[in-house]
């Protein structure tokens, strides 16, 4: 299960003069709901709807000939998913609290010779929100979601090593992380892996809720736990082993 915030923080430059905004409401009783849309040339469509951290958000774009990113509160180009790489659908636990955008948008000849193409959207936000930390109720929604925005744009509270295997029964070797923190356990960790590619773990008031997986990783699964002060993360085929003074600083 992936958490919404792309990172690794990806980003999609649409034209920003040719954004259109429509704000999405579930009807009543319902989790979900299916928008129809269309979208012409390099026009964009935002589609805005409100979740809470620890919710279930899942994204479903048909047909794929078009593309769509998730935009994290707070957000105006960086991406948690990005549908040009990552594929047609999306299914994540979500991180922050706040609006989020599902941003639809064309590519290559399609935007440049302004063709019209019309699309489906099926979304649906299930689940509890978390439970908010004794005495988070003061803090603002801009302090709760600065963490992801600084982990998009490398301005880490601290870097160093850990623990990494990124394919099945393979032996732990060192990778590095950078760490946005936002306090009591709350934080942002992007791990780079020898290749070069990266992963990004989120922490929610020191439990790790999930990564930026997608199906273009081929397994979505997510588990964590803790022993002592270690987490040891699974994420896909891929395992991470992280200090808790990553998280917490010290």
């Amino acid at each position: 299960m992936a958490v919404l915030t792309g990172l690794v923080l990806s980003v999609h430059w649409p034209s920003q003069a040719a954004i259109t905004e429509h704000a999405v409401q579930f009807p009543r009783g319902k989790s979900g709901t299916t928008i129809k849309g269309s979208v012409r040339g390099d026009q964009t469509v935002d589609y805005k709807l409100d979740a809470a951290a620890g919710q279930q958000m899942k994204v479903k774009l048909k047909p794929g000939n078009v593309y769509f990113n998730v935009l994290p509160p707070g957000s105006n180009d960086v991406a948690v998913f990005v549908g040009s790489r990552d594929g047609d659908s999306f299914a994540g636990t979500l991180s922050t609290a706040g609006t989020y955008r599902i941003r639809v948008y064309q590519m290559g000849n399609a935007a440049s010779t302004g063709k019209l193409r019309n699309f489906t959207i099926e979304v649906s936000i299930t689940g509890a929100a978390a439970a908010a930390a004794p005495g988070a109720a003061g803090g603002t929604a801009t302090a709760k979601q600065d963490h992801i925005e600084r982990a998009g744009q490398g301005r880490f509270d601290a870097t160093g090593k850990v623990p990494c295997a990124w394919a099945t029964g393979q032996p732990m070797n060192q990778c590095d992380f950078g760490v946005a923190r936002a306090g009591a356990g709350t934080a942002t960790v992007v791990v780079t892996r020898p290749d070069g590619r990266k992963r990004t773990i989120f922490f929610e008031k020191g439990q790790a809720l999930g990564a930026d997986l997608s199906q273009a990783d081929g397994d979505m699964t997510f588990r964590a736990s803790k022993e002592a002060d270690l987490f040891k993360i699974q994420a896909g085929r891929e395992r991470y082993e992280m200090p808790e003074a990553v998280i917490f600083g010290g």
